[in-house]
């Protein structure tokens, strides 16, 4: 297996954008009361995070049959190191207080497409 930095160098070398994001998958730690109680705490800190920039997407995950809600939840963080990231991530309030447990993980994005709309004077912004 090549090391990470490797992996990204020989993903430039053939045209992939080779974009450096990091996933943090966030779970729920027990008690469904907890998670709600750190909700407002965990949204201020996201919404933080986003003015900083370093919120790129984030949301609840379904399970694997895409019918059920089991408190999943997926954050994307732009960040200058792993280590960065995993700051953010172990200081937001849902983490930092027990309430849930993460993961993290880098992600190389390489391909896709992504179409914004906006519309000025419906002072409206649409991701497609």
């Amino acid at each position: 297996m090549p090391a990470w930095n490797d992996y990204k160098t020989e993903a430039k070398s053939r045209g992939s954008l080779a974009f450096e994001l990091y996933a943090v998958h966030t779970v729920p730690a027990g008690d469904p009361a907890s998670v709600k109680a750190n909700l407002p705490d965990h949204l201020a800190y996201q919404k933080e995070q986003e003015s900083l920039g370093n919120l790129f997407l984030a949301g609840p995950m379904s399970d694997e049959t895409g019918d059920q809600m089991e408190g999943m939840g997926l954050i994307i963080y732009r960040a200058a190191s792993f280590e960065d990231a995993h700051k953010i991530a172990k200081n937001d309030p849902m983490h930092k207080s027990g309430a849930r447990t993460f993961t993290l993980r880098r992600w190389l994005v390489n391909e896709g497409a992504l179409t914004l709309s906006v519309s000025l004077s419906a002072q409206q912004a649409q991701l497609k």
